[in-house]
C-alpha cells in the first residue's frame, strides 16, 4: 500500500495506492533497460495479479486488444527524490530540461506508464496471467493499473517529439566464439535475439558515449550474466554465465 498525498483546499487528504499485480521481466536490473517501450520486441514478460485484482472476469474482452497501457510505480528510484531540472540521455547528458517535459524515473510520485504487446492471457490454477513483450521494465515492478491502448485515439501521427521525435540509431552488435559456446552450453541459445536487441540500443550512459574510449560493460538478463565490450560504435559479447 502506497500513500499519496492530494493536496487540496483548504484541507489535505491521503489517496490509497495498493498494486493490481507485479510483473516479471527479462531485465534484473536497471543498466541496459531500453529507455522507452517497443524498442526490444523480442523481451517478454508476464503479469500477475493479487487478490482481490486476480478475478478473471476483470479481464473479460481484453483479448480484443493488441496492445495495453501499464500505469506503474518507479519502485527502486521514488526514494532518491525528485528534481524541477533532470538530464536527458538524449541531450548527451549534460542539457538540463523540466522534469515534466521528459520521461525520467525521478518523479514527483513515481509514476510511470507504458505501452506492451498483449501476447495472450493464460489461466494458472485458476488465476490469471498476462503475456506481455516489448516492455521497458524492471523485474518485479509494481503494477497500478491497466488500459486498453486505443489506436484512433492514442495513435496521433501529427504529434511531435521533442527531443525524442525519432528512434535512437541502432549499434552492431556481434558474439565471439565463446560467447556463442557458452550460449550453447548453457542451453540459452533462445536469448540470442534478446540479448542483441538490448545492446543495439546501446544502454551506456550518455558521457561513457561521448568519451567513445573501449570499456566493457555487464548486465543480468533473465538468469544470465552478460559482458560485453563497446569499440567504434560496435557491441562484442565477450561471455555469457548463469548468474
Amino acid at each position: 500500500m502506497v500513500n499519496l498525498q492530494l493536496v487540496t483546499a483548504p484541507q489535505e487528504r491521503l489517496m490509497q495506492l495498493c498494486p493490481i499485480g507485479f510483473i516479471r521481466t527479462p531485465y534484473k536490473e536497471k543498466f541496459a533497460i531500453p529507455r522507452q517501450p517497443g524498442l526490444v520486441a523480442e523481451a517478454r514478460g508476464e503479469i500477475h495479479f493479487q487478490s482481490p485484482f486476480d478475478d478473471i472476469n476483470c479481464f473479460r474482452g481484453i483479448e480484443n486488444y493488441s496492445h495495453l497501457w501499464l500505469l506503474f510505480h518507479f519502485h527502486q528510484t521514488q526514494d532518491r527524490g525528485w528534481s524541477p531540472l533532470v538530464r536527458p540521455p538524449r541531450l548527451g547528458g549534460n542539457a538540463k530540461m523540466g522534469v515534466f517535459a521528459t520521461r525520467s524515473t525521478h518523479r514527483p510520485n513515481g509514476i510511470g506508464m507504458s505501452v506492451v504487446k498483449l501476447q495472450g492471457l493464460e489461466s494458472r490454477e485458476g488465476k490469471p496471467v498476462l503475456i506481455v513483450s516489448g516492455m521497458d521494465l524492471l523485474d518485479g515492478t509494481p503494477l497500478w493499473d491497466i488500459k486498453p491502448y486505443i489506436p484512433y485515439a492514442d495513435a496521433l501521427p501529427d504529434a511531435t517529439g521533442g527531443m525524442a521525435q525519432d528512434k535512437p540509431a541502432l549499434m552492431a552488435v556481434e558474439f565471439s566464439q565463446q560467447a556463442s559456446e557458452q550460449m550453447a552450453h548453457l542451453h540459452k541459445a533462445h536469448l540470442h535475439n534478446l540479448i542483441a536487441a538490448v545492446l543495439a540500443q546501446d544502454p551506456r550512459p550518455a558521457y561513457k558515449k561521448q568519451q567513445n574510449a573501449e570499456e566493457t560493460y555487464g548486465m543480468r538478463l533473465e538468469d544470465i550474466n552478460v559482458r560485453w565490450t563497446v569499440a567504434d560504435n560496435r557491441a562484442l559479447v565477450m561471455e555469457i554465465t548463469l548468474a
